[in-house]
């Protein structure tokens, strides 16, 4: 006996699933404007804008003291690592997202429970599977461009100040720093929007209350201490 062929979904509720990933992508674009408009105003606002002028001094201290190049590789060296183990584990992300793909049509399926908890059918599912893993493949981008960049810095830092081209400069070394600096903390934004997605497999309600959630939570974390403000 063949398995009954699979409904077609209906059009008010698939509407329905991507006027929510719609509001989900709006609250977080709205959340990075307003953090950039804050930080405009306030500079010390925000955690990455502290970060990056603390690499600008620490650019400065490692090319003018001239004897801190193991420390200067050191600390990049761990820059690195962490960037690695990010992009490692992105790549092990895709896999498993693209594993659990293969069986969203198979009955008793990994995502047959999943799909009985959630209003949408099998095509808003392998859809938000399919951003998951465009999720993980950009996380991981982002990682590896940081590596990259970390390591033209690991050759331009330990070249002393006094001898320094203005192509070698310290501000040069420090936009290059900054730029790596960036590229981990896209990696890492893009990592914290899985959560989103994944709540979207229970529901799309659960998909905004995940990302109300990660917006309070990167808002806690991207303010800067109280002290470097003041």
């Amino acid at each position: 006996m063949t398995p009954p062929a699979p409904t077609a979904m209906p059009l008010i509720t698939l509407v329905h699933e991507l006027s929510a990933l719609a509001l989900s992508l709006a609250l977080v674009l709205g959340y990075h404007t307003y953090m950039h408009w804050r930080v405009r105003s306030d500079p010390h606002f925000s955690v990455h804008a502290v970060n990056q002028h603390a690499r600008r001094r620490w650019v400065d201290a490692m090319m003018a003291s001239g004897g801190h190049g193991i420390l200067a590789v050191q600390t990049l060296r761990n820059s690195v690592m962490a960037c690695s183990f990010m992009a490692s584990t992105a790549v092990l992300l895709i896999i498993g997202v693209l594993n659990l793909s293969s069986g969203l049509d198979k009955p008793g399926g990994a995502w047959r429970s999943i799909n009985a908890l959630a209003a949408g059918g099998p095509e808003v599912h392998l859809f938000n599977a399919m951003l998951l893993t465009l999720d993980f493949f950009c996380a991981f981008f982002f990682f590896s461009m940081a590596i990259r960049y970390y390591n033209h810095v690991g050759y331009m830092i330990n070249l002393p100040a006094g001898e320094a081209s203005a192509r070698f400069s310290p501000e040069q070394v420090t936009a290059f720093l900054n730029r790596a600096g960036n590229y981990y903390s896209y990696g890492t934004r893009t990592f914290f929007f899985c959560l989103p997605l994944v709540f979207w497999f229970f529901g799309p309600q659960y998909m905004l209350l995940a990302t109300l959630g990660l917006i309070a939570v990167l808002y806690t974390m991207d303010r800067a201490p109280r002290e470097t403000r003041e």
